[in-house]
């Protein structure tokens, strides 16, 4: 490769070490954008008949804006959670005799799961995970660690906890859109393998999907039900 072609690939070596320094992702994916654009020779704008970095990255918002929707469910949520939604989700886990960590995030994965393959998008961590999920984890957790109220728990375990339900998230929505041939995932996949002159189908795709989600829930319950060991064996700090 020549020194052109390495520096068409610096946008990926400025994405790796800024999320090692926990900059901002969004404008750490324009800059990489931007620096990709320009060392491949594309004008900043676009000028000549050719695209520019700036009119690219427009389009590529515009094409795909779908994904912006959750935002519409912020004001919603919010309400709810100002009236009680949290503690009314934890009081209810807490009534339930077999409820734990781990089990609820274990159901809460194959839910992701199952919603992937009927090609049903959630937005799964701020409609679902921070309103719901969590509030519900720490509530079982209080139960599981014989405290009154989940304000109770220690900031280092909410942590842990908050980290787990998250996992759960993105092991069900990551691996599960892949079981259906209509999520953009798959699709992208698709255009790219044909695009470069393979002879392939949007269900060979999601068959050979299949083991790598099946592994996943099989190592997501299994964090999951390390996780309630921990809650049961330990009073101390779970961090």
């Amino acid at each position: 490769m020549t020194l052109s072609d390495w520096l068409k690939l610096s946008g990926i070596a400025i994405i790796v070490i800024g999320l090692a320094f926990r900059l901002k992702t969004a404008p750490l994916v324009v800059v990489a954008a931007l620096v990709t654009g320009l060392a491949s020779g594309m004008p900043v704008v676009s000028y000549g008949g050719r695209e520019g970095v700036i009119d690219l990255l427009g389009r590529a918002f515009a094409d795909n804006r779908l994904v912006t929707l959750f935002i519409v469910t912020l004001p919603a949520v919010g309400l709810a959670e100002k009236y009680g939604l949290q503690q009314r989700a934890a009081e209810l886990i807490r009534q339930i005799a077999a409820a734990t960590v781990g089990r609820l995030q274990s159901g809460y994965q194959l839910l992701r799961v199952l919603m992937g393959i009927l090609g049903i998008r959630l937005n799964g961590h701020p409609a679902f995970v921070r309103p719901l999920i969590l509030p519900m984890s720490l509530g079982a957790a209080a139960k599981m660690r014989g405290l009154e109220t989940s304000d109770e728990i220690a900031h280092s375990d909410i942590e842990v906890i908050k980290a787990s339900a998250a996992a759960a998230e993105n092991y069900g929505n990551f691996y599960g859109q892949n079981l259906s041939p209509v999520q953009p995932g798959i699709l992208l996949v698709f255009g790219v393998m044909r695009g470069l002159g393979y002879s392939i189908g949007v269900w060979s795709l999601v068959f050979f999907a299949i083991p790598i989600a099946t592994v996943s829930i099989i190592l997501g319950m299994v964090q999951f039900w390390l996780l309630d060991r921990r809650l049961r064996g330990s009073r101390g700090p779970l961090g």
